[in-house]
């Protein structure tokens, strides 16, 4: 087995112990690809062909999804290390465009898994096909989560949450984002949300700094 090889095997023990094969580790040893994204490149974007599955290595990955009419975004869920994307499973496997747009938040790798073992290893091997179905399941409460925030909290409550999420994701208390990014995660007008942050500003909940701020909740 050549270096690449084992070194992706290491990893797959030490982020992916739920893949547990013995085989199944090997095939992904041998075809994975290891790859690296800077914070802030674009992964996926929208209306692309999904050639590959991510097993997310390191850093944080932000999944949003684009309104066709408005071309308006909202974030969906965050990616960690030991994560991977159930929709990318869905468009490998019935060969659609992509729906939504990946982007690294922070310096982040990647296994790469071509498609045409995707759907294969689903009927081969038990442990791949149970990661596959638990990351549909944390995904899908995920998401439900985004829809209960949107239809149930006020917006004050909703950049709490979201804060709360990014910064725990990146393992960073401090965000170099600006307020227009914030709104277009949070599918709102930049103006609501600067309003927002000088109100939570003003009780202690962040600190606030040129395109950057410091959650303290």
């Amino acid at each position: 087995m050549s270096l690449h090889s084992l070194k992706i095997q290491k990893i797959l023990h030490q982020n992916f112990p739920q893949i547990a094969e013995k085989s199944l580790q090997e095939e992904i040893a041998t075809i994975g690809q290891l790859m690296d994204f800077e914070a802030g490149e674009l992964i996926m974007d929208y209306g692309s062909y999904v050639r590959m599955v991510p097993l997310i290595v390191k850093g944080c990955i932000k999944v949003s999804r684009e309104d066709d009419e408005e071309g308006k975004e909202l974030l969906l869920y965050l990616l960690n290390a030991g994560d991977t994307c159930s929709m990318s499973f869905t468009c490998c496997m019935m060969d659609k465009k992509s729906a939504i747009r990946t982007e690294a938040l922070e310096a982040t790798t990647i296994i790469g898994i071509p498609i045409k073992y995707v759907d294969r290893w689903m009927t081969q091997y038990q442990s791949w096909k149970n990661f596959v179905m638990m990351s549909y399941d944390n995904r899908l409460l995920e998401m439900v989560k985004v829809i209960d925030s949107i239809a149930f909290r006020g917006l004050d409550k909703r950049m709490e949450q979201y804060l709360k999420a990014l910064t725990e994701s990146t393992g960073n208390k401090t965000l170099f984002m600006t307020h227009q990014k914030m709104a277009d995660d949070l599918n709102v007008s930049r103006e609501a949300v600067s309003r927002l942050l000088k109100k939570l500003a003003q009780i202690g909940l962040v600190k606030l700094g040129r395109n950057q701020l410091t959650f303290l909740g």
